[in-house]
């Protein structure tokens, strides 16, 4: 039987991040990282991953691979699985955490409904949903050949409930429709997944709660009232699960959802 070193050990595998240089998506993959994996960090830009995968590789003595992806064109995302294994020869674990968020600053994003518009909504489902969808379909090959794969999905607790809002009365913050649906959406492409690419991939998601960013007083404070462990998360508290799942800790686990919201959904 496998000690607990061994079934956490990442040591030679493959991770590709989405989203990577953003604040969810450079802390798992310094989780990832720190267990030995070698990193593809995607994201927008190079100048946005290169410091990222400085700093991962100078920390964690693991090689890393900086890629600049718009994930709105499908013909720049299915790059991706080549140059991963030109460079690795193989890809073993797949984090889609890049996202539309509810802070973006679009137009007709976070306002009220009434407002919210369709060309943004499109975008957001383009990037938040149709991607993984994509990026996943062409890197299954890779992923089947590894023997440990893996997909962890990034959602959202409003991909399971409708929002409160009254947490954002007298803010100019907002929630948007489409990020709710484009997460929803994200949490039954897991359970289709799931099912489809076994037994060769498992695939699952995190659903975090709300992440502190330096809201507004107010909103925090309503937020915080509101979650039975009185905080806000940060990143930190979103490596346990990204390190559960993509390791062999969690190999008889696939089509779930861990929420890591602080007890929000529980009431």
């Amino acid at each position: 039987m496998k000690r607990i070193s061994e079934l956490m050990s990442l040591k030679g595998r493959i991770a590709l991040i989405t989203g990577g240089a953003g604040h969810i998506g450079s802390a798992m993959a310094e989780a990832l990282a720190e267990l030995g994996a070698n990193i593809v960090l995607l994201d927008l830009s190079l100048e946005s991953c290169l410091p990222v995968c400085e700093h991962i590789s100078k920390e964690y003595a693991v090689e890393t691979l900086p890629l600049a992806v718009n994930l709105a064109q499908e013909k720049h995302i299915r790059t991706v699985p080549d140059k991963v294994v030109n460079k690795f020869g193989r890809l073993d674990i797949m984090i889609n955490c890049a996202a539309i968020v509810g802070i973006s600053n679009l137009q007709g994003w976070a306002t009220s409904f009434e407002e919210q518009c369709v060309d943004t909504w499109k975008q957001a489902l383009d990037v938040n949903l149709t991607a993984p969808f994509i990026l996943t379909q062409a890197c299954t090959p890779a992923l089947k050949e590894s023997g440990h794969g893996s997909v962890i999905n990034i959602a959202s607790i409003y991909g399971h409930v409708g929002p409160d809002m009254r947490l954002y009365e007298g803010t100019e913050m907002g929630n948007p429709a489409a990020y709710a649906a484009s997460k929803g959406g994200l949490i039954q492409l897991t359970r289709w997944l799931s099912t489809v690419l076994a037994p060769e991939i498992r695939v699952n998601a995190i659903s975090p709660g709300g992440v502190w960013r330096n809201q507004p007083e107010q909103f925090c404070n309503e937020y915080i009232e509101r979650t039975p462990l009185k905080r806000m998360a940060i990143e930190e508290d979103l490596k346990g699960a990204a390190i559960y799942l993509a390791s062999d800790l969690s190999q008889y686990v696939t089509g779930q959802d861990i929420v890591v919201d602080g007890g929000w959904n529980v009431w």
